[in-house]
């Protein structure tokens, strides 16, 4: 993943943090896009879109269907969960089209929940590892590339861990349903040896 890719997506998710209350755990999503190189997806760039979660009927229905009968009623909460506007995808892939880029996964924000949350939240500890919940949207979106950014702050000061994530075709095991791939931040800004 390109810094400024990185970059960018930190200061969107350090905003949406900001505003994070026990009643509105707002979330920060973007998508991928790069190229397919031998044996690597390289990040270039990033795009955001508009949380259709509380607006699209779909996303209601899933979410009413599926998602809450599956993982809670924690889920039915509006600002829990994101669900990209399609009309942002269309936009974002025809954009990553002009750039001769592929749409390569998706980027997501995990706040400490733990710490931000109601006290009914504060067993769950979260961190870049995926939720049943992002293992199940890994599954249904199977994109390849799939990153989750842990953000917390700690006396005022943001710190952040990621780790990149794969779906498997055919689960091992329950709980499988993805698995993790290396990830590597170029650092533009240093000069080659």
């Amino acid at each position: 993943m390109d810094d400024q890719a990185l970059a960018d997506f930190l200061e969107a998710a350090a905003g949406a943090y900001r505003l994070v209350t026990p009643e509105a755990p707002l979330p920060c999503f973007a998508l991928l896009l790069g190229s397919v190189e031998p044996a690597t997806y390289h990040v270039r760039r990033i795009a955001f879109g508009r949380n259709a979660r509380a607006s699209d009927p779909a996303a209601q229905r899933e979410y009413r269907e599926t998602i809450v009968p599956e993982f809670g009623p924690a889920y039915e909460n509006e600002h829990r969960g994101w669900w990209m506007d399609s009309r942002d995808v269309l936009r974002v892939s025809r954009e990553a089209d002009l750039l001769g880029l592929d749409l390569l996964g998706s980027i997501h924000m995990h706040p400490d929940w733990h710490r931000l949350g109601p006290p009914s939240e504060r067993g769950h500890v979260l961190s870049e590892r995926p939720t049943p919940m992002d293992r199940h949207l890994f599954a249904r979106t199977q994109w390849p590339l799939n990153v989750i950014c842990y953000l917390e702050r700690r006396g005022g000061v943001f710190y952040h861990a990621l780790a990149a994530w794969a779906p498997l075709s055919e689960p091992a095991s329950e709980g499988a349903e993805c698995s993790e791939i290396p990830l590597r931040i170029r650092t533009s800004s240093l000069m080659e040896a």
